[in-house]
């Protein structure tokens, strides 16, 4: 298990850096520290940067987190939120346009399918998987005929896949259990697959997933190092890659940002901090260090 300690961003001293608790995770933090210039700092977006909240279009960044994404930004080579949301979206709830500072942002959307530019503020998005459209119109009737499984769920359109949340349901996690087979039945005859969350079920397009994006992305700018930081089962492509990227030459620190629901995580990172708000502090703990 990573190391556990408390940060304050308003604290005018500068923080503590985390010693992480893996000889890979001490040598990728010492990497970052001896040339940030061509580190990659990659972040999950909700549970990392962004507390967990029952309606996810209510989500929104902690407070801290543009101040340190700002301050962190120009010292390191690129920071790079990776989500599954649309990039777009990710952008307005972070509240990353127009920030000064944060020239060296982007935003990774749809599992790295979307990429949305801070210095240009363009986004590049391809056309949906066509399995996506007919998911969309079968999914009404399927939940319909589930009965009690599917009361209190309800599913968000992200454009290039289609969730169904069970967090309002009277048992969500028996909600969750009940639909995994018929959701993974509708996704399969149409091309796609499920990938399991935080009290969540993801229908999109296979190959989608934050470890290509984030291997993707870090061998686009040649970077000598990167950090990655997720909280949810879907971050662990992610932590495979930076798990391969560190067998190639890359050195890596793999960050968890801890809660009850999913433990999973805590088990493969190097440091363990105490959600989004543990996150914004070891960022900002960073920024200082490299000032």
């Amino acid at each position: 298990m990573g190391s556990h300690q408390d940060y304050s961003t308003r604290d005018d001293s500068p923080p503590p850096l985390p010693t992480p608790a893996t000889a890979a995770g001490r040598e990728g933090l010492d990497a970052l520290l001896a040339d940030p210039g061509r580190a990659v700092v990659a972040l999950d977006f909700d549970g990392t940067l962004a507390p967990i909240v029952p309606d996810p279009d209510r989500a929104r960044a902690h407070p801290d987190a543009v101040p340190a994404l700002a301050a962190l930004a120009p010292k390191v080579a690129s920071i790079a939120v990776i989500t599954g949301r649309p990039a777009e979206v990710a952008v307005h709830h972070g509240g990353f346009a127009d920030v000064p500072g944060l020239d060296r942002l982007v935003v990774l959307g749809h599992y790295g399918a979307e990429r949305w530019d801070a210095a240009t503020a363009t986004l590049t998005t391809p056309e949906p998987h066509p399995g996506v459209a007919a998911v969309r119109a079968e999914l009404p009737g399927l939940l319909g005929r589930s009965g009690p499984a599917a009361q209190g769920t309800w599913t968000e359109d992200k454009g290039h896949a289609v969730a169904v949340h069970t967090r309002r349901a009277p048992d969500p996690q028996a909600a969750l259990d009940a639909l995994r087979a018929p959701l993974t039945g509708l996704a399969s005859r149409h091309g796609l697959i499920v990938e399991p969350g935080r009290m969540v079920l993801e229908l999109r397009p296979p190959g989608m997933d934050k470890g290509a994006a984030l291997r993707s992305y870090v061998h686009s700018l040649g970077a000598a190092c990167v950090l990655f930081a997720g909280d949810d089962l879907g971050d662990l492509p992610a932590y495979a890659a930076v798990g391969t990227l560190r067998t190639e030459g890359t050195p890596g620190l793999l960050v968890c940002s801890a809660s009850d629901e999913v433990t999973e995580l805590r088990k493969r990172a190097d440091v363990e901090v105490p959600g989004p708000a543990g996150v914004v502090a070891l960022l900002a703990a960073l920024a200082r260090r490299l000032a």
